[in-house]
């Protein structure tokens, strides 16, 4: 069994490539009309039945992030406070789901949702159900290779957690190589 940094890796990090695909939820697959443009129900791309493949780290992530973050600057403007790449393809040589995390730090949560349709123009999804008081959650690509999260400063911890643990891990081999 894998040792993560929080022990055991769980056997549901396992890809088995012979077995059968499962769909315990069957609503999983049905399409639907999107209520708004850019809104989507969590299951339509990001099946939480999929199992999760990590991959070595790949110097090409940076560079995604890169010019991704551009296009955000461009959408967010000054009401960006910061951009960052967290997530494990923020720390070099770590394993990770080939799925870059970005965050991007905004002063008051009520100016989240006037981004969505701005997003949704260069391919980013809104998740209402993956978003919470802390955040607005957004995917991009099929299969996704972009998660964004729009973190206030006027509520909640999420900005200073995601940096903080990307931070330590980055600056502690050990804790890194667990």
């Amino acid at each position: 069994m894998a040792k993560t940094m929080f022990g055991a890796m769980p056997s549901w990090t396992r890809v088995d490539t012979k077995a059968e695909p499962k769909n315990e939820r069957p609503e999983a697959n049905l399409s639907y009309e999107k209520a708004e443009v850019g809104h989507r129900n969590q299951d339509q791309t990001m099946n939480s039945s999929t199992p999760i493949q990590l991959s070595q780290y790949q110097p090409t992530w940076k560079r995604k992030f890169n010019v991704e973050k551009r296009k955000l600057w461009d959408i967010f403007s000054t009401a960006a406070i910061e951009i960052e790449h967290i997530g494990s393809t923020a720390i070099e040589n770590l394993p990770s789901k080939p799925i870059i995390d970005i965050a991007v730090k905004i002063k008051n949560h009520k100016d989240a949702d006037g981004f969505i349709k701005a997003l949704a123009q260069i391919g980013y999804d809104f998740y209402p159900t993956r978003s919470s008081t802390e955040r607005h959650f957004f995917a991009k690509g099929t299969p996704v290779k972009f998660h964004l999260s729009i973190a206030y400063t006027d509520r909640g911890g999420f900005w200073d957690r995601q940096i903080l643990f990307r931070d330590f891990l980055r600056s502690n081999q050990e804790a890194r190589d667990e």
